[in-house]
């Protein structure tokens, strides 16, 4: 028998809702904002370079670190769509070091991207959200928020940012229907990470020590971290606000005998 899409099919769940997915031109936020477009939703993607993204898709070039920039382009996207309904702030940087290594530009660069743009994004998006009847955002935090990891300070530091904004942002729009969650992906397959690893003396042991740090002994994929996202975007998912969903191959609470 032919497969029907039903009213309970995730097409139908994001079907005529218009999302954005800040970094959404590689990695993490390529992953998510494909399987938003595999699901029914309109996709923005909000990145610095939108060259290659490809329709149906739509690029809107914007730095999250200007406001001006990030403004318009979401009217941009709201005026294009006739509104927005979700908001996936993926859009950040790394940064390898401890607090003696890491300077003081450097820590005002990294917060101004991975918090602070995400209170822009968020901000320029509210008007559109509270128009939504599926509004939601979701925010890519880190088992980093949690967990201390080595040469990871200021990294760290950003993602128990995110962790803390994402409930405090939960708790001020709840009552405006705006259900606010992040992920905490362990370490993912990335180009990103791939750029990180070229920093280190010998970029095949530090993949292997990534790779053994999860209890399942291997990096995280894009597209679970994907999944776990359109989970907590889903308009079925309700009731679920203000959390933290771990997508950490078992780092955060697994202590496996080898």
């Amino acid at each position: 028998m032919a497969h029907s899409e039903t009213a309970t099919s995730p097409t139908a769940d994001f079907a005529g809702l218009t999302a954005i997915v800040t970094g959404g031109a590689s990695g993490i936020g390529a992953a998510i904002a494909q399987r938003l477009h595999e699901s029914g939703a309109n996709v923005a993607v909000l990145d610095l370079n939108v060259a290659d993204i490809e329709a149906p898709l739509v690029g809107f070039q914007a730095s999250v670190a200007d406001r001006s920039q990030v403004n318009e382009a979401v009217e941009a996207i709201a005026a294009k769509f006739g509104g927005i309904d979700i908001v996936i702030n993926s859009a950040g940087i790394s940064a390898v070091g401890t607090v003696e290594t890491n300077d003081d530009d450097e820590w005002a660069r990294v917060l101004d991207i991975n918090v602070t743009g995400i209170a822009r994004v968020s901000s320029a998006s509210l008007p559109w959200l509270r128009r939504s009847q599926a509004a939601s955002i979701v925010n890519l935090c880190s088992i980093a928020a949690l967990n201390g990891l080595p040469d990871r300070a200021l990294y760290s530091a950003s993602k128990g940012a995110v962790m803390s904004l994402t409930f405090a942002m939960a708790t001020d729009h709840v009552a405006e229907g705006i259900r606010v969650n992040c992920v905490r992906p362990a370490t993912v397959a990335t180009p990103f990470v791939e750029r990180m690893l070229l920093g280190f003396p010998d970029p095949v042991a530090e993949r292997a020590a990534l790779n053994a740090r999860q209890a399942t002994g291997r990096m995280v994929e894009p597209v679970e971290v994907a999944d776990a996202v359109l989970f907590l975007a889903n308009p079925r998912s309700k009731s679920i606000t203000g959390t933290a969903l771990d997508v950490d191959g078992g780092i955060t609470h697994l202590r496996p005998r080898r």
